[in-house]
């Protein structure tokens, strides 16, 4: 997938756990990606993290933390 669609995909999960009153924004999220993002996916988010993170929003970057490492 394009790193622009990655990038507006995870933003899209943050501004949603954004509005809920949970505490544990960048948990929720990572459960989300843990759960629904193929492991492809978690691979290029957690690559376009460690290059910096550009254009994410910062309770994805947080919650990268959280994210399983694909298995190879």
């Amino acid at each position: 997938m394009s790193p622009d669609k990655m990038i507006y995909m995870a933003n899209q999960i943050a501004t949603f756990f954004n509005t809920q009153p949970e505490a544990d924004k960048a948990g929720k999220v990572a459960a989300h990606l843990n759960d629904f993002w193929d492991p492809r996916m978690r691979r290029q988010l957690l690559d376009h993290v460690a290059g910096g993170g550009a254009g994410l929003d910062p309770v994805v970057i947080e919650a990268a933390a959280q994210v399983r490492e694909p298995v190879s």
